[in-house]
């Protein structure tokens, strides 16, 4: 069984940038949707009825192997963006919007965003060197 992801204070909600950690967590769970099979499954579970997939229900979607599919929900798993269930033979899945909500939020712009350190400011010294788009053509 995977851990699945820590739940992290949204990044939209602080106004700050990723640190470090959060960077490598999340990063997991975009290389996971980074292949089209396992984004595409991750639709389909999260746009079946109530939310939640069966194995059996998504499987004819693709030209796959059974075992191909099964590795990449694995894939899903392991990246924390769906949790699964096991009713007798079938393996049921339901995506985990916590996950989803967080890798969206470091997607969508916040409302204040800091000053640029780059912004060109008025209060230059005669000695300060002009930035490159400021000297003449």
């Amino acid at each position: 069984m995977s851990k699945p992801l820590p739940l992290l204070v949204s990044s939209a909600a602080t106004h700050q940038a990723l640190s470090v950690g959060e960077a490598v967590e999340l990063a997991a769970a975009f290389k996971a949707l980074g292949d089209p099979v396992r984004l595409r499954l991750l639709s389909l579970i999260s746009a079946h009825e109530g939310g939640e997939a069966c194995v059996c229900d998504i499987s004819d979607a693709f030209d796959l192997t059974g075992p191909t599919i099964s590795h990449h929900l694995k894939v899903l798993r392991q990246a924390g963006l769906v949790t699964s269930e096991r009713r007798a033979t079938w393996v049921y899945y339901r995506v985990r919007p916590e996950t989803v909500a967080l890798l969206a939020d470091v997607l969508v712009p916040t409302d204040s965003l800091p000053p640029s350190a780059c912004a060109v400011r008025d209060d230059r010294t005669p000695n300060s060197t002009p930035i490159e788009s400021e000297l003449p053509a």
